[in-house]
């Protein structure tokens, strides 16, 4: 696995890096010329903007004219320049309102198909990493960074588009109306403010990213523990550890209270001096041109106008403090999402590999060698040839390598040595779905989705009917079991299927996989959770399956392999026998030792 750049930059180019980063990677989803409305919105969008931006800078002149006429007319009068121009403020502000509406409806339907394909693409690329990813992945600390990083591109979209930009060209406005009106120092105090302001959000903004940078993993960390104990909920009931795990779990709150405190008070920090900054600004605009009107040279009016553009850039200033703490916490969030997404995938198809196409079913294994890690090797030069049609069982004690075989046939990883064949097709040079179309599995340990029985056997086939599911079950000698429950096929299994026994999870996990149909079965310890009389029948229907197929067969209990075409016995990675059960028992050798041994633990049974 290649480095990878660290996932907590340590200083503020780094953050900074990061930023810039995540926006290059959401930009195109926001400007794509396929489909070509997604620029046509962008632009109507960002026209739309301005024309409201130009409408708000106004509205304050005619505020100004208002208060000027009836200055000069007489409130008493109320002529009717003054009622016209107190109307037009009002519709000014509606428009400006409007405006805004209009530019977000423009837009929802960029954000929202943003939105969903950056979504699609981080599931997809899930499922494309390896296993040697996911099994050292924490899921709970997973699905917390693709949540936050989803609602943070959601924010994003929302309001670095149509905020940070549109908000500097508001503050531009208003500083050059206030230069051209009034004079230079009107002009200096305001740019002084926002400065001063820009600067103090800025700085104690990236101090405080850092902090919730902290408290995102401690969050991660909580929510990993939650997740791990309810998982394991029979495991904690056993050694009675919800104590342990009451304790364990307060630890990890404990530290994100105590991160979430220190974001809490940076906070209270931010607000209180960007308030300070902004009405020292406020104060100082309002005491020259209160000095203008003592003086004459300004009326009521522009007293009046220089105050409502000042409450006017305060409104975008504040704005802009508690967007910008948005976005660089969204970016935060986000740039955990993307270090995903530049996850590479151990295992991945070669460019221009070819689909694979099984005739025989023949499968090959030339000098296997593999290990999960460098320093101990697994398969030490496994070499086994498996004829079409033909059913192979391997066999051996525990951390003999047997599994290993199935999930290097299934390409969960790539081998470190040697080749793996099916029909004289390198399994490397052929594309991944192709290769898991031809082989279906029946694993150990049967995991099922938290939904009805016939969801769970149909998902073997995508739009799979009825009389399949059911033919399937029978198959699989679960279907009378499923017709007596009261809701039928329409039973709900629970999380991963615990409201299944062992077995009952066993048969449904071999219907799905008959249901599939494909020319190579890998049966992983397939009947290790069923009773004798069981395991008879799912033999029986396991041979049916197998007929036409080529069968491998990864087994413990030696009574499940005796019919086997073949038995491989592997021990500490390398063959250590080959033959059928009746050949290897005449050898007593290592097969007849480890038959033996189990026909003592059935007789003590």
């Amino acid at each position: 696995m290649r480095s990878r750049r660290p996932s907590s930059p340590s200083n503020s180019t780094e953050m900074r890096d990061s930023g810039w980063r995540t926006i290059r990677r959401v930009a195109p989803y926001i400007w794509s010329k396929d489909p070509k409305w997604v620029r046509i919105r962008v632009c109507l969008a960002m026209a739309v903007l301005v024309l409201s931006k130009a409408v708000a800078v106004y509205t304050p002149v005619l505020y100004k004219g208002a208060v000027d006429s009836l200055a000069e007319d007489g409130a008493s009068q109320l002529a009717l320049g003054a009622i016209g121009l107190t109307v037009a403020y009002g519709m000014a502000r509606v428009m400006t309102i409007g405006f805004q509406q209009l530019r977000d409806a423009i837009f929802a339907p960029v954000a929202q198909r943003a939105f969903r394909q950056l979504a699609l693409e981080t599931f997809n690329h899930i499922h494309r990493l390896s296993m040697r990813y996911h099994i050292t992945r924490k899921t709970g600390g997973l699905s917390r960074i693709i949540e936050r990083g989803v609602k943070g591109v959601e924010f994003l979209l929302r309001f670095l588009v149509f905020s940070i930009g549109p908000l500097f060209l508001e503050l531009f406005l208003v500083a050059v109306v206030l230069a051209i009106l009034f004079d230079v120092w009107y002009l200096g105090v305001v740019l002084a403010t926002i400065a001063v302001y820009v600067w103090f959000t800025f700085a104690v903004t990236e101090w405080r990213v850092k902090l919730r940078r902290q408290m995102n993993d401690q969050d991660t960390d909580a929510n990993q523990k939650a997740i791990d104990s309810l998982l394991n909920y029979e495991t904690v009931k056993y050694f009675v550890a919800e104590d342990r795990e009451a304790a364990r779990y307060d630890v990890a709150l404990k530290g994100y209270a105590s991160a979430a405190l220190k974001t809490a008070y940076s906070l209270a920090f931010l607000n209180f001096g960007q308030s300070l900054i902004i009405t020292t600004g406020l104060v100082g605009v309002m005491v020259l041109a209160a000095v203008g009107v003592q003086n004459g040279t300004l009326t009521v009016g522009d007293f009046v106008m220089v105050n409502a553009y000042m409450i006017q850039i305060t409104v975008p200033l504040n704005f802009l403090g508690s967007v910008y703490r948005e976005i660089r916490q969204s970016l935060v969030d986000m740039g955990e999402m993307f270090d995903l997404l530049e996850q590479p995938a151990d295992v991945s198809d070669k460019p221009g590999a070819g689909v694979l196409k099984v005739t025989k079913g023949a499968i090959t294994l030339q000098d296997l060698r593999f290990s999960y890690e460098p320093e101990r090797e697994i398969l030490k030069g496994v070499s086994i040839d498996v004829a079409g049609g033909q059913t192979v069982a391997i066999v051996g004690s525990t951390g003999s390598g047997k599994s290993t075989i199935g999930r290097l046939l299934f390409r969960f990883y790539d081998v470190t040595g040697g080749a793996l064949l099916i029909d004289g097709q390198d399994v490397r040079d052929v594309t991944q779905k192709s290769l898991h179309q031809a082989i279906g599995v029946v694993p150990q340990d049967t995991v099922l989705f938290n939904d009805t029985i016939r969801y769970n056997i149909a998902y073997g086939l995508d739009g799979a009917t009825q009389e399949q599911v059911e033919q399937a079950a029978r198959d699989a000698q679960i279907h009378d079991f499923v017709m007596a429950l009261p809701d039928g096929y329409d039973t709900q299994v629970g999380e991963r299927g615990l409201k299944l026994s062992g077995g009952e999870k066993q048969r449904v996990g071999i219907a799905r996989t008959l249901l599939k149909n494909p020319p190579i079965l890998l049966l992983d310890e397939a009947t290790s959770a069923l009773d004798t009389d069981t395991e008879q029948e799912i033999k029986e229907a396991l041979a049916r399956a197998g007929q036409g197929r080529t069968v491998i067969t990864i087994a413990h209990r030696l009574s499940t392999v005796a019919e086997a075409d073949k038995i491989v016995v592997l021990e500490q990675g390398e063959i250590a026998e080959v033959g059928t059960h009746d050949a290897l028992l005449a050898e007593e050798g290592r097969y007849w030792h480890l038959w033996q041994l189990q026909k003592s633990d059935e007789m003590v049974a």
